[in-house]
């Protein structure tokens, strides 16, 4: 362990990317001996900001003997909670949090925080766009923006909005959501758990964890996992669940006119659906959602209207990228799990070639298997291992690729679609066997489909 002769108590910081370094300037910040430990390479970036406040860092391994006997750790999101290191610490009795966690002790801001299996991302870009645009103090924090940490110890705001993952919710305990979002709940990260879903809905309900009667719990009523873990919780927040169209209860909805209406405490609006930045379903509960929580925070009705319009759609979801022989090329990366990929399809209008594969969470395809058989036309593989996507595929859709490489799965794709179909890039699986993330992966896609157009132009 390292020397303490200041008196300071030791806080170890374990994993140096925005979270962990963020959390290692908020804790020297607030009198903390910080000593930050990452078994992997850290970025120069977060090295710079490490060295400028004069907080010691390792990389590469982490020294025990520094470590065990912290005051207290936080732990990043993507280490696991068996780790060794994390188990070593476990039993010492030293308590490991999040970078949230910590960071709310020091602020009073209004805390908005969004979790769910899909659409998170979305809907928490939606309702910053708002909060910006209504003039809002507002910062963006979690798994987008940045460190919530970084930002309470150096550029604080009267209001963070949030994007909470599992991961993070795992190691917190006295955070408060002032407005809490579940945008819905299917099997994703099951390695993670064990393998058994009741453990990740346990960590996505710790969101709700600490509210209060003065709170909102905003979610989708029609999802079933979300709607019996309600059922037996005893939940304190005023809620205000939404749906595709009227149900008993509901706070947003669509009417037979296609108008979506809110109906909250506070007030009454509405906006046409047609109206909307964003198309597709899984749009419209993203849409409704952003605009509960904006009501929440009485945001003016007319400036929601307004920002709901004019939003731009979110890189790697379901983002056009360009038409090249007549085919329109669809990146949506972000598509990490079978439910996420169903959404996709539904918004499909074209017959499609479907881009699957890579690191395979456990996932149960025949979630999307009808809507392959009505919208695909064929099914390129792209990943290190695509026997499980063939096999089940196989046979079910007029022609079927397995390739191992961006490139091969796009000259593949060209081969394969008619102008007026779709590419769409909807993996269903993570990015990790052959990139180094799904922005690393879409962003390859774009150019593989930048290279596509620039030969066609070649040939004319």
């Amino acid at each position: 362990m390292t020397s303490n002769t200041s008196g300071k108590r030791l806080m170890v910081v374990l994993g140096a990317g925005e979270s962990g370094a963020g959390a290692a300037v908020l804790a020297q910040a607030k009198g903390y001996d910080v000593f930050v430990s990452d078994s992997g390479p850290i970025a120069s970036k977060y090295k710079e900001l490490l060295d400028s406040h004069g907080i010691a860092w390792e990389e590469g391994g982490h020294t025990e003997s520094r470590i065990i006997g912290a005051y207290e750790a936080i732990k990043s999101p993507g280490i696991p909670p068996w780790a060794p290191i994390v188990e070593k610490l476990k039993a010492k009795n030293v308590p490991i949090l999040s970078e949230i966690e910590f960071a709310g002790r020091f602020t009073d801001s209004k805390m908005v925080c969004v979790t769910g299996s899909n659409g998170k991302t979305t809907t928490t870009l939606l309702i910053y766009h708002i909060l910006k645009k209504a003039g809002f103090d507002v910062g963006l924090a979690g798994n987008v923006g940045h460190s919530l940490a970084l930002q309470v110890a150096e550029a604080p705001h009267a209001v963070y909005v949030i994007e909470l993952s599992s991961f993070q919710l795992e190691n917190m305990y006295d955070f408060k959501a002032d407005v809490a979002i579940m945008t819905n709940i299917t099997p994703d990260h099951l390695d993670r758990y064990d393998h058994k879903m009741e453990g990740y809905i346990a960590a996505k309900f710790r969101i709700i964890r600490n509210q209060t009667k003065d709170d909102w719990f905003i979610y989708w009523q029609d999802d079933p996992i979300v709607t019996a873990q309600i059922r037996e919780l005893q939940i304190e927040a005023r809620s205000l669940p939404f749906s595709e169209h009227w149900e008993e209860g509901v706070a947003s909805w669509v009417d037979d006119h296609g108008i979506v209406r809110f109906e909250t405490p506070l007030e009454t609006w509405e906006i046409p659906r047609d109206r909307l930045a964003l198309p597709g379903l899984h749009n419209l509960y993203n849409s409704m959602a952003a605009g509960l929580s904006a009501s929440a925070l009485k945001v003016n009705t007319s400036l929601i209207c307004e920002a709901l319009q004019d939003f731009a759609a979110v890189e790697h979801r379901l983002e056009y990228v360009d038409t090249v022989d007549g085919v329109r090329y669809i990146n949506d990366s972000k598509a990490t799990n079978v439910n996420s990929t169903w959404y996709a399809l539904e918004s499909m209008t074209a017959p499609t070639v479907l881009i699957l594969g890579g690191k395979d969470k456990g996932n149960d395809y025949t979630e999307i298997e009808t809507l392959v058989g009505q919208k695909v036309k064929a099914i390129v593989c792209m990943g290190a291992d695509n026997s499980k996507l063939l096999s089940f595929f196989s046979g079910k859709v007029e022609h079927i690729a397995d390739t191992h490489s961006i490139a091969d799965a796009l000259d593949e794709c060209a081969r394969l679609a008619s102008p007026g179909d779709c590419v769409l890039l909807s993996p269903c699986c993570a990015s990790f066997d052959l990139f180094k993330s799904y922005e690393d992966r879409g962003r390859q896609f774009k150019d593989q489909v930048a290279r596509l157009k620039n030969n066609s132009e070649q040939k004319k």
